[in-house]
């Protein structure tokens, strides 16, 4: 028998703009229908959707980002106001599977596990982009090829799909606000912050990640032309060396370092064997993607190393609040 108690976990769905309304009622009705203790939905600084949520969603816990504009503040606001023992995040543009809570958060059974990352699957708007390398899927928001295909520790979460043990923000503090998304603006890599913060402060746990923990993420046309990609390859550079100074270089770039070594050689290896062996013309746009992607990536990093000052900033804590 299937068990329905609810899980002792709060899902957080971010969002910022009513031009993605019919995407987060699609991410509002998959969480509603998941076994968590509460649905909390965190509004960025945007009256007239955080009126329109709490308007169509009443089962809904609706609150408004209370710290600095962005992601990050906007995440730290819905932690705060949960009363759960787990926190999860889902993307206001993501669809979750039906057991997807329950198992994101079965790991957490074992007292190592900080927390959880689920696989986002792309959900291609407006046809699949041949030419994008699955080796930088990551550039969309998605689980991309490099990571493992089963069960298995990872330095970090993507942010759209993963849990938290609660009590751990109480330790180290929230997520930082000068990395994380601001709107549009194609920055990120708080939770590689984070999560690197997390190992720092407990070096005996770690993170797991669970492909079976799926969620099905949009992915817009407008996100998978050349001028996107290579934006937002600069800004994860930038993103790196921004995260290198607060927590050190070789924390900072150490699963980048097998990526860089191991998985993009291989990726671009393999693509070149399909333009022979197949003829596949896309092959060669996938593989020459590898290499410009590494390069403009690289690029913004060593910007970012030049323009960035050193930081000393203490972990953020997280404002009290009422759940």
């Amino acid at each position: 028998m299937m068990n329905t108690q609810p899980l002792d976990a709060a899902v957080i769905i971010c969002c910022y703009t009513e031009d993605r309304w019919t995407a987060l009622c699609a991410a509002i009705e998959s969480a509603l229908n998941q076994q968590a203790l509460e649905v909390i939905v965190v509004v960025d600084y945007n009256p007239a959707l955080y009126a329109r949520v709490q308007a169509h969603y009443p089962a809904v816990r609706v609150v408004a980002n209370r710290e600095r504009k962005g992601l990050s503040g906007a995440r730290n606001t819905g932690i705060s106001a949960s009363s759960a023992h787990i926190t999860a995040f889902l993307d206001d543009d993501a669809v979750a599977e039906p057991d997807w809570l329950a198992r994101l958060c079965a790991p957490l059974a074992e007292p190592q596990v900080m927390g959880v990352g689920g696989k986002l699957e792309p959900n291609w708007l407006d046809g699949f982009p041949a030419w994008l390398p699955a080796e930088f899927y990551w550039v969309v928001g998605c689980t991309y090829r490099g990571l493992p295909t089963q069960s298995g520790k990872v330095r970090n979460m993507i942010g759209g799909n993963m849990c938290i043990r609660r009590e751990l923000f109480n330790e180290v503090g929230g997520f930082r606000s000068e990395i994380g998304r601001i709107g549009t603006i194609p920055l990120g890599g708080e939770e590689t912050e984070f999560c690197i913060r997390a190992h720092q402060s407990r070096p005996q746990s770690y993170f797991l990640y669970e492909p079976a923990a799926r969620i099905h993420h949009e992915v817009p046309g407008k996100r998978t032309t050349w001028r996107y990609f290579r934006s937002r390859c600069y800004s994860e550079g930038l993103s790196k060396a921004l995260i290198s100074r607060l927590v050190g270089a070789q924390d900072g770039l150490h699963s980048e370092s097998s990526y860089v070594m191991s998985v993009l050689p291989r990726g671009v290896l393999l693509n070149l064997r399909q333009l022979v062996l197949r003829l596949d013309v896309k092959g060669l746009q996938r593989a020459v993607a590898i290499v410009a992607g590494l390069a403009i990536t690289t690029t913004g990093y060593l910007v970012g190393r030049v323009r960035v000052k050193p930081l000393n900033l203490p972990a953020p804590m997280l404002k009290a609040g009422d759940g």
